[in-house]
């Protein structure tokens, strides 16, 4: 059931939402959360698909909070709110609203949103692109107990990182975090396998995709060993070595659905490590609202420090240009011309 609404308010949109439950027979309120996803129009689809999946396993209202830019000067002079009300089979298990901003009106959307919240639910704000700085200090983030961010769409994936460390709020999270789950799973119960002491590891992806310094971040922090980031053709993550005193663990999944797993001393194992699709990585970031602590200290160990415990110095080769220079030896050199120059004036007195 599909509902528009022109020129409305959020008081109206209430109203519509009331009204469509009782059309389709269900006038009691079952959903555990408030999602709000804050996008423009041309990623509003598939973030709204995504959510639309992720609702069956956490049957939620979705509120989707599109800034629509005019272009003259008198439409952006012109406050004017537009509603989309969904309900039944074209909102899955759950409720949603599609909410287009005009004019003045988008810069007050929290305004708009927060009488359109569940009561007494819990409030997560999605931006699956162009997410602010600082999203804890965000008129739409400062209503929610988590916010999730995806710095892979960023236009400088490892520059936004930085930036995500020095704002780092309580409640933050990112989906390249989320993304890194199966893996951060199967190194652990790796290294549960073998007693071993870990010096070094390496981890290697694609260019540009900050799931893999947030796993080199992880690894360094966790182990405090050296942990270099080597670049490959993808897709994503490609592998994770770890250098042991029992001898090297790889995880190597060469093309984004199955990898292998090696253990010295083991027989290599084939691991189901698909890349998961955008709805699989919300479901999981809904299912715990609580700060995520583990992500917390990996994103403030810093890229900056992954680079200084990577960068390994060779003293030895150094001072080979200086043991034994090439000018040095010439003098010698002269010093025996003078005695070759003598031995045929001997010969010569002999005969």
């Amino acid at each position: 059931m599909k509902t528009d609404l022109t020129d409305t308010t959020s008081s109206k949109i209430n109203k519509a939402l009331v009204l469509g439950r009782r059309a389709i027979g269900t006038p009691a309120v079952g959903m555990v959360l408030t999602l709000v996803i804050v996008t423009d129009e041309e990623n509003a689809y598939d973030a709204l698909k995504a959510a639309n999946e992720a609702s069956r396993e956490h049957p939620s209202r979705t509120l989707v909070v599109i800034k629509r830019v005019s272009r003259s000067p008198r439409d952006r002079s012109k406050a004017r709110l537009d509603a989309e009300v969904r309900l039944g089979a074209d909102a899955s298990t759950g409720e949603t609203v599609v909410l287009r901003l005009y004019g003045e009106v988008g810069d007050h959307a929290q305004s708009v949103v927060l009488p359109l919240l569940l009561p007494d639910a819990p409030v997560v704000v999605w931006w699956p692109v162009n997410a602010p700085t600082d999203p804890a200090n965000d008129p739409l983030g400062a209503l929610a107990q988590r916010r999730v961010t995806d710095t892979y769409a960023a236009e400088q994936p490892i520059h936004e990182l930085t930036a995500r460390a020095d704002a780092y709020t309580p409640g933050d999270t990112d989906l390249s975090w989320t993304r890194i789950t199966p893996w951060r799973s199967m190194l652990a119960a790796a290294l549960d396998q073998v007693v071993c002491e870990v010096t070094s590891a390496e981890v290697e992806g694609e260019e540009f995709n900050p799931s893999v310094e947030l796993l080199a971040m992880w690894l360094a922090d966790r182990l405090k060993v050296p942990v270099r980031r080597a670049t490959s053709t993808g897709p994503g993550l490609t592998s994770v070595r770890m250098e042991t005193s029992s001898g090297p663990i790889v995880l190597d999944r060469p093309d984004g659905s199955l990898a292998t797993l090696s253990i010295e001393g083991q027989p290599d194992r084939a691991v189901a490590l698909k890349r998961r699709d955008t709805a699989e990585l919300i479901a999981e970031e809904l299912r715990r609202l609580d700060p995520d602590d583990t992500y917390a200290t990996a994103l403030k160990f810093g890229i900056e420090r992954l680079d200084e415990q990577a960068a390994v110095t060779a003293p030895a080769p150094a001072p080979e240009p200086e043991a034994a220079p090439a000018p040095e030896a010439a003098p010698a050199e002269p010093a025996a011309k003078p005695a070759a120059k003598k031995a045929p004036a001997k010969k010569a007195a002999a005969k």
